[in-house]
């Protein structure tokens, strides 16, 4: 940042321009506000000034709030003295020119104006509730009298970005042009043609004196419950939802000024909530992990423009489809012809569902669905800048794959792997060319989960970690580096976790009270409906695996039983749970209690009653200690590459910030104590990490974690 003045005051003949250059989007940081005031009060002294027009330069006119003052002591300006005040106070029209986003205050600012002009590509929104607050600025007070109550419900509870036509057409934007480059014309004409409005005796429309669109609340004076009731499950165990209700409903039984005083006491019920600590810390830390450290300065990327996919199985396809969804031409093969064309039909199948549903518009499937093209042999995705094997999860498998690679794909090319456990370093060793492979571990279903774990092998070359990295980037994946370690970072520190749930059983536990503990802590679902849906012959598989590498495995013998009676999950109509025949509803089924008090009795385990509190434990515990692990050997660099792949791999609730945030919240004391006294009553699984007794025995906190240098 230079030292030059975060906003700067220009004249165009008899508008005065107001400019946000606050890199890099503008955020509300220190200054800005002030300048802002500043400027208003500049332009209404002069006399030759008629209009003004507030504009950010840059990609964006102002992103929102600088989220690094929230929670800290950081000076707010008080009700009466902020932007919006001397905006409603200002004798002389101002227009806001949007570009890129107007995000949170920056939308908020641009509603404090009389005008608003927006260029096409724009978008706008209120998404403070995503990081566990609420609009300050005079969001919810302002918001719906623009666009009524219930559109402002939605936008404000869901945090959603309007596009630019959607909001013209909802009437929070006045006028559109067409591109970026025309805006600062355009709102400089609209200021002009506002000033002569005046002239000829026309008000200034202040949105805070309109109340037309707030009868909408007198006509259906339930449509706050029925929000409340709409978001129920998704916003369990959060505040700033209802909180964003709450405020809404002040808008439309209050007058402004009190609307604005009830919006900041809920705004500071929330601030400093553990809530809103959670939801900020995930918020930076999904941005730090796209840091690699050690990476050198100036590393060059290797462009990407094209993609091929070997293997058209339920993988490949989602692969494949991830990056057609983002404009990449793709090629898709397979050993048969039979599974290419399964595949290319499963594609297309997934495709119309979105149609069907209503989220992808039909011409917009076809454009996607064309550029993923069948090929025939290796010859036909020879020259693509980056192939991703999703073959069966065997080595024998997948080596012959790499070696054809190594053989045919043009000199440059990234060779990755779609596996999620297996040695990068053995796949690699195959070809002629290891520093060009690296592992792409997407999640399951591929086109849907934005997890993208990058495996470096012990001779991935930094360009080509650097470069897989931004191709994650580029087709809408959050992407996290993992060393080459059984598991990588994200299964190796759940794979304690899926051990312990099943060894609950084994002591007197059920799946569906496990499942509710964990559903109540704020998963979508338990982790034995998630086996269900999955599959368990896929752990079964790597059980196997794991067994057969290691005689002191700890193996899960009711887990194995199901699977060796054809209980496979949803797919069988049996797993953990029953289905009825069409329904994805899990049942709880005595013939599972039977088999688990059945196995136990062989095993020689006394049963007995679990608390929730032990059972949440339990799970999350061993995956810390882990975690811990993971990070001490330096295959994750430091503690947020674990939580994100939480946050996003496995439905970890981001009001709790990831698995090692959440620890912390209990003290990585308490943690490694308990740890330590179960080691002491169940054995070796249960060897507290190193790195674990050392930040406990410093007071110190596990989100600090880093690997050794």
């Amino acid at each position: 940042m230079s030292d030059a003045k975060p906003v700067r005051f220009e004249t165009e003949g008899d508008v005065g321009v107001i400019v946000v250059d606050y890199p890099p989007v503008n955020a509300l940081g220190p200054g800005v506000s002030e300048g802002i005031i500043e400027g208003i009060a500049k332009f209404n002294a002069d006399p030759a000034i008629r209009a003004m027009v507030l504009i950010g330069a840059g990609r964006s006119f102002i992103a929102g709030a600088d989220i690094r003052g929230f929670g800290t002591d950081r000076k707010r300006l008080p009700l009466g003295s902020r932007t919006y005040d001397a905006m409603d106070a200002s004798a002389k029209p101002i227009v806001a020119a949007i570009h890129g986003f107007a995000l949170g205050g920056g939308l908020e600012n641009a509603m404090g104006c009389h005008y608003r002009i927006a260029s096409r590509a724009a978008k706008v929104g209120l998404p403070e509730v995503l990081i566990g607050i609420l609009p300050g600025g005079g969001g919810t007070q302002r918001l719906p009298r623009l666009v009524g109550p219930k559109v402002a419900l939605d936008m404000i509870v869901s945090g959603r970005h309007v596009p630019a036509d959607e909001a013209h057409a909802l009437g929070i934007v006045d006028e559109l042009v067409e591109n970026d480059a025309t805006l600062r014309a355009g709102a400089v004409a609209f200021a002009r043609r506002a000033a002569d409005a005046q002239a000829a005796g026309g008000t200034l429309p202040r949105v805070r004196d309109r109340q037309d669109k707030l009868r909408e609340a007198k006509d259906d004076p339930g449509m706050f419950d029925a929000m409340r009731k709409s978001i129920a499950r998704r916003a369990r165990n959060q505040k700033a939802p209802y909180n964003c209700i709450l405020a809404v409903e002040a808008a439309c039984t209050l007058t402004f000024d009190e609307g604005m005083k009830r919006e900041q006491e809920l705004f500071e019920e929330l601030v400093n909530s553990d809530e809103a600590r959670a939801l900020r810390y995930a918020f930076f830390a999904e941005r730090e992990v796209a840091r690699i450290p050690g990476l050198p300065k100036g590393t060059a990327i290797r462009e990407v423009k094209t993609a091929a996919v070997v293997g058209a199985g339920t993988m490949g396809g989602g692969i494949a489809m991830s990056f057609a969804d983002f404009g990449y031409p793709v090629r898709l093969m397979d050993a048969t012809e039979e599974g290419l064309a399964k595949g290319m039909q499963r594609i297309r199948a997934n495709y119309e569902t979105s149609v069907k549903r209503g989220s992808l518009a039909a011409d917009e499937m076809e454009r996607r669905f064309a550029r993923i093209q069948p090929a025939k042999d290796y010859t036909d995705i020879a020259d693509a800048d980056v192939v991703v094997e999703a073959v069966f999860e065997e080595m024998g498998v997948k080596k012959p794959v790499f070696a054809k690679l190594d053989e045919v794909m043009k000199p440059g090319a990234l060779l990755l792997s779609n596996t999620s456990a297996l040695d990068i370093d053995a796949i690699a060793a195959v070809t002629k060319r290891p520093q060009d492979v690296a592992g792409a571990h997407f999640f399951s279903p591929a086109n849907v989960m934005k997890l993208l774990e990058v495996v470096r092998g012990a001779r991935t070359a930094p360009d080509t970690l650097a470069s897989v990295m931004q191709m994650g980037k580029r087709i809408g994946k959050l992407s996290v580096v993992a060393g080459n370690t059984d598991g990588f970072v994200a299964n190796r520190s759940r794979a304690p976790f899926n051990s312990e749930m099943v060894i609950l059983l084994e002591e007197g536990a059920l799946p569906e009270q496990v499942d509710k503990v964990m559903v109540d802590f704020g998963y979508p679902m338990g982790p034995f409906a998630v086996g269900d849906l999955a599959g368990l012959d896929i752990g079964y598989a790597g059980r196997k695996r794991r067994a057969a590498a290691n005689p002191n495995y700890r193996k899960l013998p009711i887990a194995d039983r199901l699977v060796e009676m054809g209980r496979y999950g949803q797919k069988t109509g049996a797993g953990w749970y029953r289905y009825e025949k069409g329904d994805r509803t899990p049942h709880p089924d005595p013939e599972v209690a039977r088999i688990i008090k059945e196995v136990s009795a062989e095993m020689g385990v006394a049963q007995r009653q679990f608390t929730d509190q032990e059972i949440l434990r339990r799970l999350l515990f061993s995956s810390v200690n882990e975690a811990c692990k993971i990070i001490e050997e330096g295959f994750a660099y430091r503690a947020v590459d674990v939580d994100v792949m939480w946050l996003h791999g496995f439905g970890f609730p981001r009001y709790r910030g990831g698995l090692l945030f959440w620890a912390d919240g209990i003290g990585a004391r308490a943690v490694y104590d308990q740890i330590a006294s179960w080691h002491q009553q169940y054995g070796e699984r249960w060897a507290p990490s190193k790195l674990l007794r050392d930040i406990a025995e410093a007071g110190g906190k596990l989100t600090d974690a880093k690997a050794p240098a």
